[in-house]
């Protein structure tokens, strides 16, 4: 397919940056994630804080530099339902208000299930050669 190591280079280069950039916030401002889970009545609310800025941060690392990325798609896919069924459905926005979780959940599926092109870190460890 014509380009098709390009577009899932881009893909995981915009996927990785948003889950990145959306983990190391948590990260550093994890007290107040944890008071917004313990408020929305998430269980173990100080863990679980801690589990979702560590998944979206190393695996927005791992989708972007395109290592090992079934696991973290997988797991980055099963944070944005999460943050749809208790955020976002029960909001005043709608679909409108869940536009980007939604397409978060379905790309970082989307990741999980196809290989990470040519343009990847999993390329160089595996040993294989960019040029094929």
């Amino acid at each position: 397919m014509k380009n098709r190591d390009i577009a899932l280079l881009l893909l995981r280069i915009g996927v990785g940056i948003i889950f990145i950039i959306a983990g190391w916030g948590k990260l550093t401002g994890i007290e107040g994630v944890q008071g917004f889970f313990g408020n929305i009545g998430i269980p173990l609310a100080g863990a679980m804080a801690w589990v979702v800025a560590l998944v979206e941060f190393l695996g927005g690392i791992l989708i972007l530099v395109g290592y090992k990325v079934e696991i973290p798609g997988i797991l980055l896919a099963i944070v944005m339902l999460v943050a749809i069924f208790t955020v976002k459905l029960g909001g005043d926005g709608g679909f409108s208000g869940m536009r980007l979780e939604l397409m978060l959940l379905l790309t970082s599926l989307a990741i999980a299930m196809m290989d990470t092109g040519k343009y990847s870190l999993q390329v160089v460890m595996d040993g294989r050669d960019i040029r094929d």
